[in-house]
């Protein structure tokens, strides 16, 4: 098997060399970045399967970097503070987690496994079919596309998994912990953040179709409703 190619984005050189390291004793390909500004020119030029980047870094920061990468890359963030506002931030930049420091290596080579077995099963799950009709939407499942008249929305990884799930038990209530199950293979609170971020995301993406909707029934679940007859 390949090994993964992952970007870390770090400012502590001592801390990152250390971290470096270990990675590559569990089989991981390492590029280091000793800021944010570097990290985002290597970003540029070089593909990875995942990045690691700190929130507090000189020149472009952990999150601005988030932003600027605009990409269907997985990524976790790094960083000393404990703030619930940082936290509830990284996840509506589309963070796969947000590991606060210091931390047991051993459990940041076990979070980034999980998201990439996470990545891998949703490219596998939405690759069935090439396009799927959805309203007045396509959903192309090879691209990562959702189109509707000549506009594209690109769509990470998690996003085209989230969607082709829904698709697929559309216009029947799915309880939260099913498709938390389903998609983020985690129950906790920060994979039900995560998703409801996604689950926002995705009502944005469909709001051209008034007939496509993502109803939530409190404390039951969520429904994605499409017209059968347009199915």
């Amino acid at each position: 098997m390949d090994r993964y190619k992952v970007l870390l984005a770090e400012d502590d050189a001592d801390f990152a060399g250390v971290l470096t390291k270990y990675l590559e004793i569990y089989g991981y390909d390492v590029c280091y970045c000793k800021d944010g500004e570097e990290a985002l020119q290597l970003f540029k030029k070089q593909t990875f399967d995942i990045c690691i980047l700190d929130v507090m870094m000189p020149k472009i920061d952990g999150f601005t970097l988030a932003e600027k990468m605009d990409s269907t890359t997985p990524f976790i963030f790094l960083t000393a503070r404990k703030l619930k506002e940082d936290k509830i931030k990284g996840l509506k930049l589309g963070a796969d987690d947000y590991i606060v420091k210091p931390f047991e290596v051993d459990e940041l080579v076990l979070r980034l496994s999980n998201i990439l077995k996470r990545a891998n099963k949703g490219i596998t799950s939405v690759k069935e079919d090439s396009t799927v009709s959805m309203g007045l939407y396509t959903f192309d499942t090879q691209r990562l596309e959702l189109r509707i008249n000549d506009a594209i929305q690109q769509l990470t990884v998690k996003e085209a998994a989230l969607i082709a799930y829904l698709h697929k038990n559309s216009n029947r209530i799915l309880k939260r912990d099913e498709i938390l199950k389903a998609i983020w293979q985690n129950d906790d609170f920060f994979s039900g953040r995560s998703m409801d971020v996604y689950i926002s995301r995705l009502r944005k993406y469909f709001n051209q179709d008034p007939d496509i909707r993502i109803e939530s029934t409190r404390y039951v679940g969520l429904e994605f409703k499409i017209p059968v007859n347009r199915n």
